[in-house]
């Protein structure tokens, strides 16, 4: 039997009309603005409500607690990450260095960008991390990631391409969530994505060499 998210975390049920659309739309924003200024901890379904300017029971009628709230915001999250992934990695009119580059300046800038909502979802992060669509974010980004390093490395033994992409995005992600933890200037993340990628390059680079 296939898993399914724990209804404790699911949307009750998704927008068909364009009003309803509309009111779900004004409950995620509420709920980026309040998670990014109060944090998960302080994180209600009262304060969205209100930041939202409608009913507790309207936002009851798309999600039943704060945690399905939550998990809606990650799963964006997820989507969006992952769609930022793809487009840059799987772009082959570009070498393969170009686009690593690529995609470290714009992950970057993303976390940076979204540091406040990032962290806060980090904590909420037991609610939902062992969820199949969690599962499922982590499995679709590791095929991509892959993917990228068959072309990077052709002559690459399998083995040291899992361990080079398994290495970079661990190091991306580690390294942007430690980044992004203090204010940056536009200058700041300018400087620190070009020595992330030119150390990912040189990287990619010796290995080539060796195969």
């Amino acid at each position: 039997m296939a898993e399914r998210t724990s209804p404790s975390i699911s949307s009750r049920k998704q927008p068909k009309q364009t009003r309803a659309t509309e009111l779900v739309a004004a409950i995620l924003e509420a709920a980026v603005q309040v998670l990014a200024s109060e944090g998960a901890q302080r994180f209600t379904t009262t304060r969205v409500a209100e930041k939202a300017g409608v009913s507790v029971g309207s936002l009851y009628q798309y999600f039943p607690n704060k945690a399905a709230l939550l998990f809606r915001l990650q799963s964006d999250e997820w989507r969006q990450t992952g769609g930022l992934l793809r487009s840059i990695l799987e772009n082959t009119r570009k070498p393969p260095l170009e686009r690593l580059r690529s995609l470290v300046h714009a992950f970057i800038r993303s976390e940076c960008e979204e540091a406040a909502v990032r962290v806060a979802l980090n904590d909420a992060a037991p609610l939902y991390r062992d969820t199949p669509e969690a599962r499922e974010a982590r499995a679709s980004g590791e095929r991509t990631a892959q993917i990228f390093m068959q072309e990077a490395l052709p002559a690459a033994p399998d083995a040291i391409r899992a361990l080079a992409g398994e290495l970079i995005m661990m190091t991306l992600s580690a390294v942007g969530k430690d980044f992004s933890g203090s204010p940056r200037t536009p200058a700041e993340i300018e400087t620190y994505a070009d020595a992330m990628a030119d150390m990912f390059c040189a990287y990619l680079g010796s290995l080539g060499h060796r195969a």
